[in-house]
């Protein structure tokens, strides 16, 4: 019996999802992960997280996920990887913290596509988070002190570069309602609201494997 629970994030840009995801972290005083598994995932491979950085959740553009998955396990083809683009070995070495990370127990994991790379995981609930275009532009400029000049556009191709991201490492869609188990509107409840609900859901989860 599985005796864990990995909630893996996904989130359109400005619906307030990575703050979410810390809050919840906190909340059930387990690990989270974000732009640590970059550091994590470059200390696994022996090049820089500034590196890792610049191609961090950018989709390459010679390589499928699922070919190189295959009825292989992630992991056995490092022959394979050698010549792979920078942002697929970042994929792959992300997917491997991502699984150990999971093995370890409970924890909270933000994009990624942690929620396909953990798809077979009985323990993992996968959370997609959005909000209205007023509120994320909202969001944007007070928390992350974007210009407001074509603030929108901004925003859309941050969720552009994401999607493709998301789609072309997996079999399912980025945002799309049944790739992810819950998706949740952040705005009806607020960051603290969403948070709370989010934790109610582990919490009876959980109480069904006892």
């Amino acid at each position: 019996m599985v005796n864990r629970t990995i909630i893996a994030i996904g989130r359109q840009f400005g619906s307030g999802g990575r703050s979410i995801g810390q809050k919840l972290a906190e909340r059930l005083n387990i690990p989270f992960y974000d732009k640590k598994l970059i550091t994590l995932a470059a200390e696994k491979t022996g090049f820089s997280p500034e590196v890792y950085e610049q191609a961090d959740e950018k989709a390459a553009s010679g390589f499928l996920y699922s070919s190189l998955i295959g009825d292989f396990p992630l992991g056995s083809q490092a022959g394979f990887e050698y010549n792979l683009p920078i942002q697929d070995k970042l994929f792959i070495a992300q997917s491997k913290v991502i699984r150990e990370a999971a093995a370890a127990g409970s924890c909270v994991i933000i994009g990624r596509c942690a929620n396909y790379v953990l798809k077979d995981d009985p323990g993992c609930v996968g959370i997609f988070i959005h909000a209205p275009m007023k509120i994320r532009i909202q969001r944007a400029i007070e928390e992350y002190q974007m210009p407001v000049a074509r603030i929108e556009e901004t925003i859309s191709k941050i969720d552009k570069r994401r999607a493709a991201y998301y789609n072309y490492y997996s079999d399912t869609r980025w945002g799309k309602i049944d790739s992810y188990h819950y998706a949740l509107d952040s705005s009806i409840l607020g960051l603290e609201g969403t948070t709370a609900l989010i934790a109610e859901l582990v919490r009876i989860k959980e109480a069904r494997r006892t």
